[in-house]
């Protein structure tokens, strides 16, 4: 009865709401942005190599690993697979597309959360969409909806899916068994979920430091190796993502498992952009100014997409293994690898899933309990925080037992639930974003090294940086 219910409201949501209000608010800050995803892409790189403005806050560059962490994750590599098996070549189109549109939302939201970031007592900074609704619309219960929200979809749905992904990874191998070995995965999973989480954000943000770069570098490498050796079919896998994206006949005979709906469902899960989960991270950075960490978490949305999704899009589609409903998931990634790798490759994948999925699963608990800071004033009791650890905990070990409808549409309705939410806020509150881009932009052409000041765009809110 859940699973249907689910996935009827999956379908709902983006049929008609999430399709019209991603793209549109996409189109909306490329146009008021003037195109700064592609403006200022290059000045993106430069900027997440500054080092930290401060030694009480964490890096440009750690804020970006855990965003990363987060978004680089199961849908980078499962989340291909199934878009590709159910919607078709097509889906890497409109792939593409949400996440060109929506690294303009995603420069705008983190912007936001750098103006109007909170200081804690040590000095360092902390924030997100919460502190934003809060800050400019004075309503703190949309913050704490907004929260609550926040925690359910990345404690929850999102590190179920993480979990269940791990999981599904082992069913390659002869040793796998229904019963036992998801609960065996759940329970390993979970105490070194537990390890990781009981040394808070600072140690959150080492570890993805480390392990987010490496994994990536190593996993796109891997991913060319397999493009290069199979280039010969590299012109007709890109015909086919055109002609997919542009089928209208299949995408309005079945909208439900067409191009666009997959295309743009697992481009959302993947990139994030607009849903509100990076502006958490991005508010804990030490910048000089506001825009400099809208351009860091923009180009988060460009190493999740642009680069990992296609590395894995073209991996499997050069594969010579068609994509099949009956083999969506982990079955078909590793049966695209093994066909190129032999053995090496169903190793390789179970090794590079283990390590996107658990950074996912730590990065996704960050965000939680920004969230959970958020609706205590910052001041969660110790009780409190441990028993919310070992929840999470426990979410992620049931996680690994879940069925595959039922793990990615539960997890697809609550990211649509956050975006419902964090979209029309930004909306409502892109002007201050957009001058404090434009502010940017006009020092950085004076020669300067950008430094924000609320007067200089007569920010009348009250900040508590930036005066």
């Amino acid at each position: 009865m859940y699973a249907e219910i689910i996935g009827l409201l999956s379908n709902w949501l983006y049929s008609y709401i999430l399709i019209i209000l991603l793209l549109g608010a996409g189109i909306f800050f490329t146009v008021k942005t003037k195109f700064i995803q592609f403006r200022y892409l290059k000045e993106s790189i430069r900027v997440v190599k500054e080092p930290k403005d401060d030694d009480k806050s964490i890096s440009s560059f750690q804020a970006l690993m855990v965003s990363t962490a987060s978004r680089v994750g199961t849908g980078n590599i499962a989340g291909i697979s199934t878009a590709l098996c159910i919607g078709g070549p097509g889906a890497m189109f409109w792939m593409w597309l949400t996440a060109l549109l929506g690294s303009a939302s995603a420069f705008v939201e983190s912007t936001l959360a750098q103006i109007y970031k909170k200081r804690a007592d040590d000095g360092s900074s902390y924030g997100g969409p919460a502190y934003y609704i809060q800050a400019v619309l004075k309503k703190r219960w949309i913050g704490i909806l907004f929260a609550v929200v926040l925690i359910v979809t990345y404690m929850g749905g999102f590190n179920m899916v993480a979990a269940f992904n791990i999981a599904d990874t082992f069913k390659a191998y002869s040793f796998y068994d229904a019963s036992m070995t998801p609960k065996i995965v759940g329970g390993v999973l979970a105490i070194a979920f537990l390890i990781c989480i009981f040394g808070g954000g600072k140690q959150i943000s080492k570890v993805t430091g480390v392990l987010v770069p490496v994994m990536g570098v190593f996993y796109i490498a891997v991913s060319l190796f397999i493009v290069i050796t199979h280039i010969n079919l590299v012109p007709g896998m890109i015909a086919d993502i055109v002609k997919g994206a542009f089928d209208f006949k299949a995408i309005f005979g079945g909208f439900a498992g067409s191009a666009i709906m997959q295309g743009i469902k697992r481009g959302l899960f993947s990139n994030e952009a607009g849903v509100g989960s990076a502006p958490n991270a991005a508010a804990s950075a030490g910048v000089s100014h506001p825009a400099k960490q809208g351009l860091v978490q923009m180009l988060s949305v460009y190493i999740d997409t642009i680069v990992i999704c296609t590395a894995t899009a073209f991996m499997l589609l050069c594969s010579g293994v068609e994509p099949s409903k009956e083999i969506a998931g982990m079955s078909y990634v590793q049966a695209a690898v093994a066909n190129s790798l032999g053995g090496f490759g169903t190793i390789f994948i179970t090794v590079a899933l283990c390590l996107f999925a658990f950074t996912t699963l730590i990065g996704n608990f960050y965000y939680a309990e920004m969230g959970l800071g958020y609706i205590c004033n910052k001041t969660p009791g110790s009780t409190l925080i441990h028993a919310f650890r070992i929840l999470a905990a426990v979410i992620v070990c049931f996680g690994a037992t879940m069925e595959f409808s039922v793990a990615w549409d539960t997890a697809d309705v609550l990211m649509g639930l956050m975006a419902i939410i964090n979209l029309p806020v930004i909306i409502l509150l892109a002007k201050p974003a957009i001058l404090c881009m434009d502010d940017y932009i006009k020092q950085k052409r004076a020669g300067k090294n950008p430094v924000f000041k609320a007067a200089d765009i007569n920010l009348e809110d009250d900040t508590d940086f930036w005066k």
